[in-house]
């Protein structure tokens, strides 16, 4: 297939050879004539995309010329940021941007039809529903938990292919915030001159990380996508806090939590990296920052007085104005466990009502339901508790709110529920909100040492979850994106297999959801939806979700309803709410049906093939294990209240069934998975290793503690 692409002053003309088939056996050559005047990054790179995508593809389309003629227009006027029209004219497409970042979203969206095989190209006009559209991606060297699960994803992060991989795919779905996190990122971006004794690098290794840090903030900014560095406070090098005796967790990095130190050189230093940092690197967006971690022992207004100190005033001294990401505090109190009050609501306030030395509105973040995002569309609580409305009451002028959805509950499953973000949107979408994170804190998608099987064509870990990606990122840019996009894109990569794999991963993401939303957790390690692990009642450590904690448990939705609130109302219904027993049956409907979906799909040697159909099984079955074990938690209680046996049998029962569905989901994930490294697991054990064979053993030994189960001996314990 040939290529050419020709230069003209002021214009861009790049013209390819596709392939042309007209009602005819015998296949023809067809020009496509990309007409540019915009010389803008983003625009270029849609470009280089379409063309790239059409030399190695052998593409068929039918047009009534002999050339396709798409020719790209600027109109702000029209039009408004990151929105595009098509405009499809016979032989004429003409992609209007509102900026170069929508006419790059349109000319993608035309690369993806061309791939779906369109025979023309369907006109259509899209704008973003939502302006802050992030991906939150913790960064693994000075990560906020230390691992070496964490640390095996470092060669992966320092190589620009990678960056370059990822931001495509953010762009592709149309997100634009790229967040890195890290508990002080500033050792290895800058070599401060009032403090060289802080970064023990060497100037060759100083200039390698510079250089990563460059190019990934202008390939970012190519794609139309923002950068922002967000850290922990109160947080130096090791080196710095060695050298002046100072911040103790900087040194032994043990634990992330620990009292503050804000001796007039960590303050000092603080400033001078937030400076240097954004004098350095013009390319990077902006900073944010967290009131929590490393501040113990400090007030509220100790912390935030710190902040508007350090990084504020850094800002202030730099040469050009950033943006700025301040998350809520964490904690109410002096501590660091998580707490909510509105009197530290009220002060947060003032200062984001006052705080104008930044470039634009300011963005604060909440996490949305504590560390799992992925549960009710409700909002329950946030990190620490409950919140009240003082952030949007009234209505604030200087800053934006943008939820942070946490993912610590599936790393290995791929997942996709598009209903469920459409549902979280419409629910959560306010005047105050502008947008969304998107990100795990105990995971990292990019070295994949997840996938086992030769064959697979994914090279990082974030191919694994491309529907993932795909659903939030399409969706929050416009929610009513149809069911028909995204399996039309399962059918590009499985021709003949696009809906069934869609139908059945949708039911079959459920689970998740429906796990997290009757568990209640709180932070990261307190539950793992897709190990059905987690902190059950007594000392924490993380287990099989067990059986008695399930039937004390008060679920998160509030349309769910307790176990035990339900077996002691004696009523097999609630109403306006959902009974474990009817949660237990919709589970068990729909589990069923994703299974019969993806029966009769035959992957042969297509090893994604198999990986995708294996997924959906493993979340089906994982689904029947927790229908079962509902209904054995619910025949547990009844048999705790009423002391009969036939309760007591019928817990063994259905708990018997539930070890069978466990057993299955182990036959599904034993020949596709080995025992991989998972953070969750640091809390629990020998290997530090998960796979659901391992936990096969908890669910083997609950049931045989449920068979012998004496009950005079638990009433005591209660």
């Amino acid at each position: 297939m040939k290529f050419i692409k020709k230069k003209l002053p002021f214009k861009i003309v790049a013209t390819f050879v596709l392939l042309l088939c007209i009602g005819c056996e015998k296949e023809s050559s067809f020009t496509i004539n990309i007409q540019n005047t915009i010389n803008a990054p983003q625009v270029l790179h849609g470009i280089n995309k379409l063309t790239d995508f059409a030399e190695k593809n052998t593409v068929t389309i039918a047009q009534n010329n002999d050339a396709l003629i798409i020719k790209t227009v600027l109109d702000s006027s029209a039009l408004k940021t990151e929105a595009f029209s098509i405009n499809s004219n016979d032989n004429l497409v003409t992609v209007t941007g509102g900026d170069a970042t929508g006419i790059m979203y349109g000319l993608l969206d035309i690369k993806e039809q061309i791939a779906s095989g369109n025979k023309a190209i369907e006109n259509k006009d899209e704008a973003p529903n939502l302006a802050f559209r992030a991906l939150k991606f913790n960064l693994p060297w000075e990560a906020y938990r230390s691992s070496k699960t964490l640390e095996a994803h470092t060669e992966t992060c320092k190589d620009t292919l990678f960056w370059r991989d990822f931001l495509d795919m953010m762009a592709e779905n149309r997100f634009n915030k790229l967040t890195l996190w890290n508990l002080h990122p500033f050792s290895r971006m800058v070599k401060t001159e009032k403090y060289p004794e802080a970064c023990s690098l060497s100037d060759e290794e100083m200039n390698r990380w510079e250089t990563l840090w460059h190019t990934l903030f202008r390939m970012a900014k190519d794609r139309g996508i923002e950068t922002y560095m967000v850290n922990w406070n109160i947080f130096v090098s090791k080196e710095f806090a060695e050298h002046h005796k100072v911040s103790h967790i900087s040194i032994k990095k043990e634990t992330h939590v620990g009292v503050g130190d804000t001796s007039e050189v960590v303050k000092d230093y603080m400033r001078e990296c937030v400076r240097e940092t954004i004098d350095k690197y013009p390319n990077l967006t902006g900073l944010g920052i967290t009131l929590g971690e490393g501040m113990g022992g400090m007030t509220a207004e100790e912390r935030e007085e710190w902040i508007l100190e350090t990084v504020v005033e850094g800002a202030r001294q730099a040469k050009r104005k950033i943006k700025f990401i301040h998350r809520v505090p964490l904690s109410a109190g002096t501590g660091s466990g998580g707490s909510t009050d509105v009197s530290v609501e009220k002060l947060t306030r003032r200062t984001l009502d006052t705080l104008t030395c930044f470039d634009g509105p300011i963005n604060i973040e909440l996490k949305f339901n504590w560390s799992h995002g992925h549960s009710t569309p409700k909002l329950v609580k946030v990190h620490g508790g409950e919140l009240k409305d003082t952030y949007w009451n009234p209505l604030p002028e200087n800053y934006y709110l943008a939820w942070m959805i946490r993912n610590e509950d599936f790393f290995i499953l791929r997942w996709g529920q598009p209903d469920f973000i459409r549902q979280h949107i419409a629910e959560n979408l306010h005047p105050y909100v502008n947008g969304y994170y998107v990100g795990s804190e105990t995971y990292i998608p990019a070295k994949d040492y997840i996938t086992s099987l030769k064959g697979a064509s994914t090279t990082y870990a974030f191919e694994r979850q491309w529907m993932f990606y795909k659903v939030w990122g399409h969706l929050l840019y416009n929610p009513d994106t149809p069911d028909s996009y995204f399996i039309q894109a399962f059918e590009n990569r499985f021709p003949s297999h696009g809906k069934a794999l869609f139908e059945a991963q949708s039911k079959a993401s459920k689970v998740p959801l429906i796990i997290a939303s009757f568990w209640n957790a709180k932070w990261d390690f307190t539950l793992y939806s897709e190990g059905m692990l987690g902190f059950n009642d007594g000392p924490p450590a993380v287990k099989l979700l067990s059986l008695q904690t399930l039937a004390n448990r008060t679920p998160m939705d509030p349309r769910y309803t307790g176990i035990k609130e339900f077996v002691d109302t004696g009523k097999k219904t609630v109403l306006g709410k959902i009974t474990p027993i009817q949660l237990a049956d919709s589970l068990s409907v729909f589990c069923n049906e994703a299974l019969r979906i993806v029966q009769p799909i035959n992957y042969e040697t297509n090893t994604d093939l198999l990986y995708e159909k294996a997924d959906i099984q493993a979340w089906a079955y994982l689904g029947l294990y927790f229908s079962d074990k509902l209904k054995s938690a619910v025949a547990y209680q009844r048999y705790l209240n009423t002391e009969k046996e036939i309760f007591h049998q019928e817990a063994v029962t259905c708990l018997e069934s539930a070890t069978k569905n466990w057993s299955k989901l182990v036959d599904v994930t034993k020949p596709v998975y080995q025992p991989v490294p998972i953070e969750h697991k640091g809390y629990r054990v020998k290997s530090n290793l998960f796979h659901w064979s391992i936990v096969q053993e908890e669910v083997e030994a609950e049931l045989k503690w449920l068979k012998i189960l004496d009950l005079k001996s638990i009433k005591e314990l209660n």
